[in-house]
């Protein structure tokens, strides 16, 4: 079954001669309960795509159906409805709040989720259970990335999305988080959409899509590694 339907979707930035074209012409299907890895350079227009899916940015033209609801219709209101209630979204930067400790930090998302995950289930899975009382600044990298992802995943969203999340982390810390991600692949049929400059991270995904120019060039599905496979 699709969860992402994306067809002929554009998006361009600025005027004239100057104007740069994001995304041109993009269609895709991404299908429930996939990791999904999206791969290209900067400037390719992958984190415009991740963007236009979590509903942070408009298209030019095109449309995109999230498990049934076009999301391109949507008006802003009706986009953060969308946004709290069917997707979760990781980002490179943490954006934990620094005067809330760990369970405070989770607690903020799942106290207006209609149907959230047992915050303690998700600390225990990812890790954090005795990290519970600790503050952001008393964690490591590795560990304030895995307490966002559990923020992201307490109100149990079908889709999640993630940013260049092992962007900032040493080889140890990213097989870690990643392990993680593939548990909650595992544990809840999540579908996960995650863009990388990381080749070897491809390995793990159901789905691998390239991107170029803003325009897709590969869109392969394959067996996937398991984390410990990766060679990170």
């Amino acid at each position: 079954m699709e969860h992402i339907t994306i067809r002929n979707i554009s998006r361009r930035y600025g005027q004239g001669e100057s104007a740069v074209k994001a995304l041109d012409d993009v269609s895709l299907d991404i299908s429930k309960g996939e990791v999904c890895v999206i791969l290209g350079p900067s400037g390719s227009g992958k984190s415009t795509l991740l963007n236009m899916i979590g509903g942070l940015d408009r298209v030019d033209s095109g449309t995109i159906t999230v498990d049934g609801l076009n999301i391109t219709s949507l008006n802003k209101k009706q986009l953060t409805d969308y946004r709290r209630d069917k997707l979760g979204m990781v980002f490179q930067a943490y954006n934990l709040i620094p005067e809330l400790n760990v369970i405070e930090n989770i607690k903020v998302v799942k106290d207006i989720s209609k149907d959230p995950i047992d915050e303690n289930e998700l600390l225990s899975v990812l890790g954090l259970s005795n990290h519970k009382t600790h503050f952001p600044s008393e964690l490591s990298g590795g560990q304030q990335q895995r307490c966002s992802i559990a923020r992201a995943l307490v109100k149990n969203p079908a889709l999640l999305l993630c940013d260049e999340l092992t962007g900032a982390l040493d080889s140890a810390s990213s097989k870690d988080v990643l392990s993680f991600l593939e548990k909650i692949n595992e544990r809840y049929n999540t579908t996960i959409v995650m863009i990388t400059h990381d080749e070897r991270i491809a390995g793990m995904a159901d789905r691998l899509i390239r991107i170029k120019d803003g325009k897709v060039v590969e869109n392969t599905t394959k067996n996937k590694l398991k984390v410990g496979e990766l060679g990170l």
